[in-house]
This record gives structure tokens, C-alpha cells and sequence, in this order.
């Protein structure tokens, strides 16, 4: 199934989106945060920090300030690979998926109330 929005109205989900969560009063996730927790929770795992920094085209270092932030918030957590101790593997938790599941109700919501 195609969705398809003239540039104006995917924009106009993108903004009444990012008003919800603004106005939701929820953990303030930069642009890039969000990008990495639904790539952790959008894509088959196993997800490491190598790989996220890859995928997203940025370095290693900015990965791990990122999931710095999302671990203090219980949104994913980070183990040593037993299989190659050089990898750090990085898992989701209840509380990250509960937040992405919200978020992806807040956007279909959005959705829903753009004009034809």
C-alpha cells in the first residue's frame, strides 16, 4: 500500500507531529535521536553502535552520546557481544517500545486530521 501527500501536507504531518510530542510534555529527542531509536526498533537486530554509525552515515562517538541519553530515559540498553567482546550490542526495553508505539499513534492521528 502507497500513501501518497503533496509536500505541503507531509510537512504539515511532520509539524503537527512534532507539536504533539512538544506539547506532550515527553523526553526532548533531537532529530538524530529519533532516527537511531527507529532504526533500533524499525529493523531487524542485531543493532551494535559500529553498525548504527554506519547505517547512519555519522561517527561512532555520536552514536553513544545518543544512546547515552536514550539509556538514561530506559528507551534501549547496551551489552558487551559474549560472541566478540569489541561489539556492543543494543537492545530495546519496554518502556522504548511503548514510546515508539505512541509515537507511531500520534502520527497516524496526525494523519487522519490533514486535509484532503
Amino acid at each position: 500500500m502507497s500513501i501518497h501527500l503533496r509536500p505541503s501536507q507531509a510537512l504539515r504531518l511532520w509539524q503537527q507531529t512534532s507539536l504533539a510530542e512538544v506539547r506532550a510534555g515527553g523526553p526532548d529527542l533531537t532529530e538524530r535521536q529519533i532516527a537511531i531509536l527507529l532504526t533500533i526498533y524499525l529493523d531487524p537486530p542485531p543493532h551494535t553502535v559500529r553498525g548504527l554509525a554506519e547505517k547512519l552515515g555519522v561517527t561512532k562517538p555520536v552514536i553513544t552520546r545518543a544512546l547515552d541519553t536514550m539509556g538514561a530515559l530506559k528507551f534501549v540498553s547496551r551489552h558487551r557481544d559474549e560472541r566478540d567482546r569489541r561489539n556492543v550490542l543494543i537492545r530495546r526495553t519496554v518502556d522504548g517500545a511503548l514510546f515508539v508505539e505512541r509515537l507511531g499513534d500520534v502520527v497516524v492521528a496526525k494523519a487522519a486530521e490533514l486535509p484532503l
